[in-house]
């Protein structure tokens, strides 16, 4: 993965030391709060609902063992022993007290971290497959050209005061694991009939208060001309997205009130004036770039192994692992491997110091040294050998991280709600919690097949949950806490795969969320044809059946 320059680690340190001089003015009085909360938030520090959160940069989900090591020193030493990976790859810390920031910064400095641009009206933290470089269904590495666009937008002095802020993911695979679609501006990567690269950007996609599926601008262009394009689509942006309202400040706005085609347009035109300019990439510059990103020294293997097979026939646990978490290397001998930090009676996305600490160990032993953070909020090695699996499977149960649930219905994404967000309308934990607990049954949970659910406890849409099977979200009625559940939403596959969910009626509360949930899964169960997941049954029955069982004995008073 890529390693600082001395610019890189000047920059990182000077930003610290500036920021240790602006929490010393706060300190002091010689800072308002009013003046302090835009220099606090250019470094990641929030004020949440009992303490400051700090929202520290992952880029593109990629960590080294020294780093994920660091989080762990910093969720001992500064936290009360644990840390929150979001649904951005980025990881959280929510009980943080103001003096000991800058020393936190300090510390995450001498590995090559920040905080940086995990806040404000700018372009946050880029994201990518987890699974990049390591994928049999990928056809471009997605990481060097992350990498590319984060050098590019750090510190870009166009691009700091954005009408709203600004996400993009990147995908070079045939599934869309970085869930590009509903990004501010997505960048899909593939190959021309001559082997070049291209790219096919999507722009004004975005959950929150209004959902939209990104629509596709440009298609086929050359990837000299990546960042020129982006430029022009920000450009177009920060001109024209609305600052008047900050419900109506994202591009996703912008590009439905021109139409996709005709701010496409104008984006062409704009880049006119950009393109073969200065920011054009050139071969030296991405290959100075991708040679961080080189495949780690792979063994020549068998692509099978006999101890091995043996564990897989012999343990019933250890092949229900390897069949959800365990996923093909494009490597023979090789596989990779997520570790669901969804266990039962954990927040989704939860590691405690000792956690994190034995999966740097892990990536050490098994995966040279890498961790990768997925925005479904697991963890991934990404280049086990297959005969190391055994092993490593029982060293992650031992940690509590080897819950065989990826894909699987207590496989639950979710926000940290209203325990610690101060936007929140509802808690997210508690009701993910209850639903964990009331599906504990794994081999019931099993052989329901692929389900997602998403929880989000405000509009702002931390969770995704527009895009789970079944979709949950926190809203406030008459200053109590009630939950509106939609149907249908699915992140999609290929450049036109994600849909956004359909609510199915009014809302519940808290306590009734399990048996909600319950009704949803028995529909399906009553309905299912063979094979069929959750998705597929929910297509060809609608969204009737599902309305039908959980309203049946119940007379909702709230909308």
């Amino acid at each position: 993965m890529y390693q600082y320059d001395q610019y890189d680690q000047t920059i990182v340190d000077e930003r610290v030391a500036q920021y240790r001089d602006q929490v010393r003015r706060r300190l002091s009085g010689e800072l308002s709060e009013e003046e302090f909360r835009p220099l606090r938030l250019q470094n990641g520090l929030y004020m949440q609902r009992h303490a400051y959160m700090h929202r520290i940069a992952v880029p593109y989900g990629n960590l080294r063992s020294d780093q994920m090591r660091m989080l762990a020193r910093i969720a001992r030493e500064h936290d009360r022993g644990y840390g929150h990976f979001s649904t951005r790859s980025n990881i959280q810390f929510n009980w943080i007290e103001l003096e000991e920031t800058p020393d936190l910064l300090a510390k995450l400095a001498s590995v090559q971290m920040h905080g940086i641009q995990t806040s404000g009206n700018c372009i946050r933290n880029i994201t990518a497959d987890q699974f990049a470089g390591v994928a049999p269904d990928e056809t471009v590495d997605p990481r060097p050209w992350a990498e590319i666009l984060r050098q590019w937008s750090t510190f870009h002095p166009e691009f700091a005061w954005l009408p709203r802020k600004f996400k993009i993911a990147v995908s070079g695979a045939k599934e869309d694991r970085a869930a590009v679609q509903i990004h501010d501006l997505g960048v899909y990567l593939d190959r021309d009939a001559a082997g070049e690269v291209v790219v096919t950007i999507m722009a004004g996609g975005g959950l929150g208060r209004t959902p939209v599926i990104g629509s596709i601008i440009r298609r086929d262009l050359p990837w000299r001309h990546l960042l020129t394009y982006c430029e022009a689509v920000l450009r177009v942006y920060n001109r024209y997205g609305r600052r008047d309202n900050l419900y109506k400040a994202r591009i996703k706005i912008l590009v439905k009130a021109l139409s996709p085609e005709k701010f496409a347009q104008q984006v062409e035109e704009e880049w006119q004036h950009l393109k073969d300019g200065p920011s054009t990439l050139t071969e030296a510059e991405v290959a100075r770039v991708a040679q961080y990103f080189a495949p780690p020294a792979y063994e020549k293997l068998a692509d099978t192994d006999a101890t091995y097979e043996k564990y897989l026939l012999e343990n019933r646990a250890f092949s229900r692992w390897i069949e959800r978490n365990v996923r093909p290397h494009r490597v023979p001998g090789y596989a990779s491997v997520t570790l669901s930090l969804k266990p039962a009676g954990v927040a989704p996305g939860d590691a405690t110091d000792a956690q994190m600490d034995a999966v740097a160990d892990w990536a050490d032993r098994y995966s040279f040294g890498q961790i990768r953070v997925s925005h479904e909020q697991n963890l991934i090695l990404a280049d086990v050998k297959k005969r190391d699996l055994f092993a490593l499977w029982e060293a992650a149960k031992a940690q509590g991280f080897a819950t065989a649930n990826i894909g699987l219905l207590t496989d639950i994404i979710a926000c940290p709600g209203g325990d610690f967000c101060s936007l929140a309308n509802a808690k997210s934990i508690p009701i993910a919690l209850a639903i964990e607990e009331r599906f504990g049954d794994l081999d019931y949970v099993h052989d329901l097949g692929d389900v997602s659910l998403n929880i989000s406890g405000c509009m702002n849409s931390c969770g995704h949950h527009h895009v789970g099977n079944i979709g949950v979200l926190g809203v406030d009625k008459d200053g109590a806490e009630w939950y509106q559940v939609s149907l249908g939403g699915e992140q999609g596959t290929g450049a036109n795969g994600a849909r956004l969910g359909r609510v199915i009626g009014p809302s519940f509360s808290a306590g009734e969320m399990p048996d909600v949930v319950q009704k949803v899964i028995d529909t399906f169960v009553e309905h299912r044809l063979e094979g069929e997941r959750f998705i597929d049954t929910y297509d060809r029955i609608g969204i009737a059946p599902f309305k039908e069982r959980v309203y049946a004995s119940r007379q909702p008073a709230h909308a």
